[in-house]
């Protein structure tokens, strides 16, 4: 396969960029939207819960399907269907009919982004694969940064829905570019595997300890960011009294963090092997865990210390993801959908139930997310140790 890292990197991100601006665009409306249905917004904000559902199911479901039918049929139907939902969220009237429309909105999501990882590894492997996992990754994150500054902006220009006339277009926009400049990826050798054989390939995933160990990891990492995305609006607004202007810019600062470790990577992946950079940056995020929970214990909890140490937490996505999925992926490369589907589902059932976590508890208080993120970094860590290998020197 003779296909550019870059250009590859380029259209990947793009597709991949579509699941965090239809997560993150229509927070600054949520308000408006809840007015406009005639409910809460509190119930409103299950609309999230609900994609994340949708999100993690359609990855199970068209992620065997790209390995039996090849990426483009799955990667160009799931474009369909996340466009056509999404411009019927726009006339939506009741709560019902929202959360309808965003669980199938994010079923034709799940079945565009399970394909990303795929196609990288289908032309590339090792080292290679995880640096151009490393490209996407850098471009990918610039998404949920602009996501909330093109949503207030659109709710400015307009109503909510114009949000949502957008998350169609940008789907448009995909289906043209991949449409015309990917070509299919999954080699013709291959055989077609049987609905039965599905099955199977997803036991040989679940039974193959090394595997979990990465897939613990990348799950527990999502989990533990997720948990902070979930609060922030809370710490920063309310609990530390941050103006709404502010909130951007604090909210924005950790993507610089997961920028700068996603080119700390690319350098290290000239010495070091994809394991090893995946423990160096799992024992960060635990340092910052733990360095949020003695903040609390010694009572010095201020706004300039949860910052720089959520930062550091959330920058080591750049260590751990890219290199988490192409080991994964490794031990996978005849049905890297399929596994790619499974460790997506895994992670993002593990986001969705750490802001459960977060939200259950409403109180004025820190701990709640704190808990959770240190949790989630000492599962991810623990399982990482317990199930894989420790990797040689590259």
């Amino acid at each position: 396969m003779t296909l550019d890292p870059r250009r590859l990197a380029l259209l990947v991100a793009a597709n991949t960029a579509l699941a965090p601006f239809a997560i993150d665009a229509y927070l600054p409306a949520m308000g408006a939207l809840a007015e406009s249905i005639g409910a809460s917004i509190h119930r409103t904000e299950l609309s999230l819960s609900v994609f994340l559902a949708g999100f993690a199911l359609g990855q199970l479901l068209f992620g065997p399907l790209s390995d039996r039918l090849g990426r483009r049929p799955v990667l160009l139907g799931g474009l369909v269907v996340f466009l056509l939902a999404s411009l019927a969220i726009t006339q939506v009237e009741s709560l019902s009919t929202l959360l309808a429309w965003r669980f199938v909105q994010a079923l034709g999501g799940g079945a565009t982004v399970v394909n990303s990882a795929a196609i990288v590894r289908d032309c590339f492997s090792g080292r290679e694969a995880a640096r151009v996992m490393s490209t996407m990754a850098m471009i990918m994150l610039l998404a949920p940064l602009a996501a909330p500054v093109v949503g207030s902006g659109l709710l400015h220009l307009g109503d909510w829905w114009l949000i949502f006339v957008f998350l169609a277009a940008y789907a448009a926009f995909l289906l043209w570019l991949l449409g015309t400049k990917l070509p299919e990826t999954r080699s013709r050798d291959w055989p077609a595997a049987s609905p039965r054989q599905m099955l199977g390939n997803y036991a040989s995933v679940l039974t193959h300890r090394e595997s979990l160990g990465y897939i613990c990891a990348a799950a527990m990492t999502f989990a533990g960011l997720f948990a902070f995305i979930t609060a922030s609006p809370f710490v920063y607004l309310q609990h530390f009294g941050v103006s709404p202007s502010l909130y951007p810019l604090l909210f924005g600062a950790n993507v610089v963090t997961m920028l700068a470790s996603n080119r700390l990577n690319m350098r290290l992946l000239r010495r070091y092997t994809p394991q090893q950079n995946l423990r160096l940056g799992l024992a960060i995020q635990l340092s910052a865990g733990l360095g949020l929970v003695a903040m609390m214990a010694s009572s010095l909890e201020s706004l300039w210390l949860v910052v720089p140490l959520v930062m550091l937490f959330a920058g080591t996505i750049g260590l751990v993801a890219p290199n988490a999925i192409t080991s994964l992926l490794d031990n996978f490369p005849r049905m890297s959908a399929t596994a790619t589907a499974l460790q997506g589902s895994i992670q993002f059932s593990c986001g969705a139930l750490a802001g459960v976590l977060v939200g259950g508890f409403e109180i004025d208080s820190l701990w709640p997310m704190v808990l959770t993120m240190l949790g989630a970094t000492l599962i991810g860590n623990l399982g990482l140790r317990l199930l894989a290998p420790r990797p040689t020197h590259g």
